[in-house]
């Protein structure tokens, strides 16, 4: 891990402030958005905006680097994500909110391809699995450092819209200056989502119901935060205590799922989220019940994500699994672009905790349908089941096929092992 971290400092210092820059932008938006009297459907589409954005990077970024190369590629989305960082402040409306998050949204898509290809490049097969462990745990810093930025001025102000700007302007010396040599980009075959549906049909549910959750929960939270009357202060403990969950429960969540039926796994812990969830509505603005429920829905929102993915990959061959991270990344990002959507209108209709109410209905529609599916199908044996490749929702396609090679690798490596097993008991006998 040492060895790694010292080939690949400069780059996770660079994606350090890259997530510090975009993890302040959507809390201080949330904040600002309410100083300026927007109220929470007018932010659900600002929110929406950024994974509208996302999902069309993520799909159509690829031909930009084809084309022109990653340096010009992310030097240019670069320069627009600083340029919009200011305008925020400096245009405080809607519509240009709007824009300027789908923009964003767009940029950031091939900012960490191109971010996360250069750290894959400068990781050996050997050393992959550590490198995207310290790319999680670098992504997790920095999204959870950022909400502490958000006591350092006043958000009625200018001056945190500058941070952010400069920030981000930042990072981007470490990773240009880089002395690895630019990746080379390929694009992976896909599967269509037919397809993928036939072969897991609770992978796809359960991811794209997973979008919502994710999207309402990291997009929607700070505009909870100001319609509950919450302080800043309070506001960046709670939104802090969402990522902090998502970092603590990952690898513990990640372990037990490999030793047991990963289809009662997803369902134990969204019907526990969907009862968590709910004791959010009960809390009232007591700080510490909604920190506990904040770190509980952070906790298993994003480990379900990467323990989707493994269970999808159960019903897989090896050489489909990639393929698979597509469709499944495309169809959690069309429930990332819904979910701000609806959560919007009903905390307008019906005030802050429908926030809780509907992430809690989304985890229990999850535990129903996993339940439903196990009368249709037996769950795979634990012995032939894929490993869990830890990846946090927010990375790219690139983090996600890394991580799908990496389990690839251990599910190879594991049957090698127990191949070899065999053959020497053979000989003992």
């Amino acid at each position: 891990m040492l060895a790694v971290l010292a080939n690949s400092w400069a780059l996770l210092l660079g994606i350090l402030l890259l997530l510090i820059g975009n993890g302040l932008q959507g809390t201080l938006l949330g904040v600002r958005g309410a100083i300026e009297g927007f109220d929470a459907a007018t932010m659900s589409l600002v929110m929406s905006a950024y994974y509208l954005g996302f999902l069309a990077g993520s799909r159509y970024v690829s031909e930009l680097i084809l084309r022109v190369g990653h340096v010009r590629v992310f030097a240019a989305l670069a320069s627009l994500v600083s340029a919009a960082f200011i305008l925020y402040g400096a245009s405080p409306h809607p519509v240009y909110w709007v824009l300027l998050r789908l923009l964003v949204g767009f940029c950031f898509a091939g900012i960490y391809v191109v971010a996360e290809s250069w750290l894959n490049q400068s990781a050996s097969n050997e050393t992959r699995g550590q490198a995207l462990s310290l790319y999680m745990i670098t992504q997790s810093a920095g999204i959870i450092s950022a909400q502490a930025f958000l006591n350092l001025a006043n958000p009625a102000d200018y001056d945190l819209f500058i941070l952010i700007s400069v920030l981000v302007s930042i990072s981007f010396l470490p990773i240009l200056l880089s002395p690895s040599r630019a990746p080379v980009f390929h694009t992976a075959r896909r599967m269509s989502l037919f397809q993928l549906y036939r072969i897991s049909p609770l992978g796809c549910v359960g991811m794209m119901l997973l979008g919502g959750i994710l999207s309402a929960t990291f997009g929607m939270a700070a505009v909870f935060g100001t319609e509950k009357g919450l302080s800043v202060a309070e506001i960046s403990v709670f939104v802090g205590a969402i990522y902090v969950g998502a970092l603590v429960l990952q690898y513990p969540i990640g372990r037990i799922s490999d030793h047991m039926d990963r289809r009662v796994l997803i369902i134990t812990l969204t019907a526990l989220g969907a009862v968590l969830t709910m004791a959010g509505v009960l809390s009232g603005q007591d700080i510490v019940v909604l920190t506990i429920v904040a770190f509980g829905i952070g906790g298993i929102s994003n480990p379900l994500y990467s323990l989707l993915i493994a269970y999808t990959n159960d019903f897989l061959d090896h050489a489909d699994m990639t393929a698979a991270s597509g469709g499944l990344l495309f169809l959690n990002g069309l429930g990332a672009i819904t979910g701000p959507l609806v959560i919007g209108w009903m905390m307008t209709a019906y005030g802050a905790d429908a926030f809780f109410v509907f992430i809690a209905v989304l985890f229990a529609l999850i535990a129903l349908y996993g339940i439903w599916r196990s009368t249709r199908r037996a769950a795979p044996p634990v012995t032939a089941t894929a490993p869990y490749a830890p990846v946090m929702p927010t990375a790219s396609p690139v983090a996600l096929e890394v991580a799908q090679e990496v389990a690839i690798e251990r599910a190879t490596a594991a049957e090698n092992t127990t191949e070899d097993e065999r053959e020497s008991s053979k000989e003992d006998a």
